[in-house]
């Protein structure tokens, strides 16, 4: 692993501030509010786990985080200014991947930073750390089609840390993962986050996970999403915990929010 001084190698850390967030849509005749006055918050350098049930909008707060959105009221903004994806640098690590099949392993963790700097600009050096600490670096000449799930995650990670975010989104990335695979991805995934310190905002519906992965639990209710309730999760990043009191109370009580009690 990389020393603290490396650690300026991936960008700058960033806080995000959401203020008064709406955000609503037209399907066919129908107008649809998908997010009402969300307000929320992201620390330099902390994760924050958005959970919620399934059409709660978390996936549509992503998106207007990764400005592929940007028909909103309210304000998103990073350090203070007006989030842009022109100006920011914003890593996605999408649910089913997101690798170009015609593209190899190589080609495909290229990919953000190619587009972003140029192919010129890439950091070589760091492109080969993320690759060996990733375990995927004997796999550069392969195709999406050739690798297991777990292995394809690891390059959605690694193309999107390839281009030094500032701010790292992810929807659901572990979800399409059988158990064991989730485990092992989840846990390499947060063995390179404490290297870096991206600030990360990331959804899910697992419970389990936003306890696993969430420093900070954000609640969204039903359609329209609100954000309820932030908890500050003590047990962040602890390991085998399921069958321990202090997780099945976190587990009890965040049920209870999804389910509308406080």
């Amino acid at each position: 692993m990389m020393n603290g001084a490396q650690l300026n190698k991936i960008g700058d850390n960033v806080m995000i501030e959401i203020n008064n967030l709406y955000v609503s849509y037209k399907n066919k005749d129908k107008h649809i509010d998908a997010i009402e006055n969300i307000n929320l918050s992201v620390d330099e350098g902390e994760i924050c786990v958005v959970i919620g049930p399934s059409g709660c909008g978390k996936s549509t707060l992503l998106k207007v985080l990764a400005g592929i959105h940007s028909e909103y009221k309210g304000k998103v903004l990073i350090n203070k200014n007006q989030i842009n994806p022109k100006n920011h640098r914003i890593g996605f690590i999408p649910q089913n991947y997101g690798l170009v099949k015609w593209k190899s392993v190589e080609e495909n963790v290229y990919l953000s930073a190619k587009i972003k700097d140029g192919k010129n600009s890439i950091d070589k050096g760091f492109y080969n750390r993320i690759l060996k600490e990733l375990d995927i670096d004997k796999l550069v000449k392969r195709y999406p089609k050739e690798l297991s799930g777990g292995q394809m995650q690891r390059v959605s990670i690694a193309r999107a840390l390839l281009m030094k975010p500032n701010l790292l989104l992810m929807d659901e990335s572990f979800s399409s993962l059988d158990a064991m695979i989730r485990e092992e991805v989840q846990e390499l995934f947060l063995q390179v986050w404490r290297e870096y310190k991206v600030t990360t905002l990331m959804v899910t519906h697992d419970i389990r996970e936003a306890i696993y992965l969430g420093q900070k639990i954000a609640v969204i209710s039903s359609y329209p999403g609100k954000v309820v309730q932030v908890i500050k999760n003590p047990l962040f990043g602890k390991r085998d915990m399921e069958f321990k009191k202090e997780f099945i109370d976190m587990n009890i009580r965040l049920k209870n929010i999804l389910k509308g009690e406080r």
